[in-house]
């Protein structure tokens, strides 16, 4: 019922509120469009040696909120849009946000940088994917959609390591696709195996014990879905061997996926502070939105 979605009134963010609307209007829900700037106040700024001190001043906090409302057509996205600009640290201004509007969802746009300039620079998505107190939905710069196309959530792939957050992540995927009418397709990567025989003999019969935790996963897959729930939401079931985040990185480009759905949080707890996570590869690395969603509280 309550979306927070941060602009920063790149292309990337007008992506990501374009899908932040969509949810808006399937849900009924408040979108608060939230754009954060260093400052309101005078700055004052010292040029070359010898150069006098001059002042900048901002644009007052009115002009930016009607920019806002001018440059992303508010008024059309959302019947219930309101902008709202804050001065500050864009990280802690959305994690306060959240936290007073108790959001039920956070929306951002990723700008697609990889590799070591990435690390050196940090990333506010990151950050608040890290503390955030409710699922975060981040778009990158190739998703298809813009401020006048139709956003769909009808292909949607949901990661399973059988974790809490994973099965809070299944809760949001079948919502989502009943919505949509859509297909939501289970993946469960098994990574303890190589993916190849090996070429020396072992102690067991590996291709049979490989066979049983195909079958054995194949069945719990199966089980986390009532079948009544299978007749009004397509579900596929998929199991595959290999690293978990480049396996999820492949369905989703074999089957083309409008949405990513997974938990934030694996089996050991591992929390996306961890640099190289499997949710921050794959948020990282993905050409459609991912939805990350923590474990109830407790877990």
């Amino acid at each position: 019922k309550r979306i927070i979605c941060a602009v920063d009134l790149t292309e990337s963010s007008v992506r990501a509120l374009a899908h932040a609307a969509a949810l808006a209007r399937w849900y009924d829900a408040h979108l608060t469009v939230l754009h954060v700037v260093p400052t309101f106040e005078p700055i004052p700024v010292r040029g070359d040696i010898g150069a006098p001190l001059s002042i900048v001043t901002p644009l007052p906090r009115e002009r930016v909120l009607e920019e806002m409302r001018r440059s992303l057509k508010l008024a059309t996205l959302s019947p219930h849009a309101s902008p709202v600009a804050e001065s500050g640290d864009p990280h802690t201004a959305i994690i306060d946000h959240a936290v007073s509007e108790r959001a039920d969802l956070i929306v951002l746009g990723t700008h697609g940088r990889r590799g070591f300039k990435r690390l050196l620079l940090g990333s506010v998505t990151e950050a608040v994917m890290s503390d955030a107190p409710c699922p975060v939905l981040t778009v990158p710069p190739h998703a298809p959609a813009g401020l006048q196309e139709a956003v769909t959530f009808k292909r949607i792939l949901c990661p399973i390591d059988f974790s809490p957050s994973a099965l809070q992540a299944l809760g949001f995927a079948l919502d989502l696709a009943r919505q949509a009418d859509g297909l939501v397709t289970l993946v469960h990567a098994i990574e303890w195996l190589p993916e190849h025989e090996p070429r020396s003999s072992v102690p067991f019969n590996f291709a049979e014990f490989r066979s049983y935790m195909f079958g054995d996963t194949q069945e719990r897959l199966r089980a986390l879905v009532a079948e009544e729930s299978r007749t009004w939401v397509e579900v596929d079931d998929v199991v595959v061997f290999g690293r978990a985040y480049r396996e999820v990185l492949r369905e989703a480009e074999t089957r083309p996926s409008d949405l990513i759905d997974m938990g934030a949080q694996g089996r050991g707890g591992i929390d996306l502070a961890l640099f190289g996570s499997t949710t921050q590869q794959v948020v990282r690395r993905a050409m459609c939105p991912v939805l990350t969603v923590r474990g109830a509280a407790g877990t």
